[in-house]
């Protein structure tokens, strides 16, 4: 996948949270300005008896709704999002309508705890 100079990349899983912004152009990725903002973690929307999962829920629903606020507020243009496929679908159902306009890829993975290069290297080969 080619990402485009700029582009931000936001990382997650049910527990974790990293957004970077790639500082390369589209044939060379180059992450940088790795950060992880705080969560709200309390919309935990769905039915589920196990308390991890609500947790991991209201998690990606924090994900989510962070990325939308920074999106509305015009700080992200273009979205990549990293995530495991559970995470993945229930961000999907928080997206607001611009940040789907905004958003040039999805990679259903869990690469949360690798390292920047093993990232840039997940998205270089989608």
């Amino acid at each position: 996948m080619q990402l485009p100079h700029g582009a931000h990349v936001a990382v997650a899983d049910g527990t974790r949270f990293v957004l970077f912004r790639n500082d390369g152009d589209t044939a060379i990725i180059n992450l940088v300005d790795a950060a992880s903002p705080e969560v709200e973690t309390t919309n935990r929307s769905g039915a589920s008896p196990e308390v991890r999962d609500l947790d991991e829920r209201g998690h990606a629903a924090g994900v989510a709704a962070l990325l939308n606020q920074r999106v509305l507020a015009n700080d992200i243009e273009k979205l990549l999002i990293v995530a495991d496929p559970h995470t993945l679908g229930v961000m999907r159902s928080h997206y607001h309508g611009e940040l789907e306009k905004r958003l040039v890829g999805e990679i259903a993975k869990t690469l949360t705890n690798a390292d920047t290069a093993q990232i840039e290297q997940a998205i270089a080969a989608a």
